[in-house]
């Protein structure tokens, strides 16, 4: 689907933030009309992923930190609920076996340094435990709005020592949820997801040509 195409090219950062988008160009490149090269960027400036300014140009938006806290905000909030409804389960070993195997499957990529599907099984851990916990489609509603902190966090993977700590923060959330240490497991999840955003104004001092 083209939309989905788009979208996975801006949150990697293929589609640097600023750059500029051609209906014609995009049109051309997937054999398509501009018809749903249209509709497919509509639906990212929905998303504040795109930013059209009329009569001028179309370019994928900058880096909104505000927008990111925002989302943060919303998706802590989930995955703290998630965290004590999963650690309060008689036996939560068969609800954390999909998340488990993602782990493994992330573990894997970062011994191949393969960055791209480590970020991809990343997003697909955290859904898992969405998922155990019965809630799949606010995952999906936290998502649609994630574009700005999805590429802050694509700018913080490829730091020293980044994807060692995100695994270790996986793993310490399923062992605390495992254990049914309900405090354990919420302290984890903070630690884990404060992580990017801590880092934030150094990425930012980094690379200001994306914010």
């Amino acid at each position: 689907m083209l939309y989905d195409s788009l979208r996975e090219r801006v949150l990697s950062l293929e589609l640097a933030p600023g750059a500029a988008l051609s209906r014609a160009e995009i049109a051309q490149s997937y054999g398509v009309s501009q018809t749903p090269v249209r509709d497919a960027l509509q639906r990212l400036e929905a998303e504040g992923l795109v930013e059209t300014f009329p009569q001028s140009r179309t370019q994928v938006s900058r880096i909104d930190l505000a927008h990111a806290r925002e989302t943060q905000f919303l998706r802590l909030g989930l995955e703290l609920e998630v965290a004590r409804v999963l650690a309060a389960l008689p036996d939560p070993a068969a609800a954390l076996a999909p998340a488990r195997r993602i782990l493994e499957r992330q573990a894997a990529a970062l011994a191949d340094d393969d960055l791209e599907s480590f970020s991809a099984l990343d997003a697909g851990f955290h859904r898992a435990l969405v998922e155990a916990a019965g809630h799949p489609a606010l995952w999906d509603l936290i998502a649609e709005r994630s574009g700005h902190i999805d590429r802050l966090r694509a700018l913080n993977l490829p730091d020293p020592g980044k994807p060692l700590d995100i695994l270790s923060r996986h793993r310490e959330i399923l062992e605390a949820i495992a254990a049914g240490d309900r405090a354990a497991a919420e302290a984890a999840v903070r630690r884990h997801l404060s992580g990017t955003l801590q880092a934030a104004e150094a990425i930012k001092a980094r690379r200001p040509d994306c914010f």
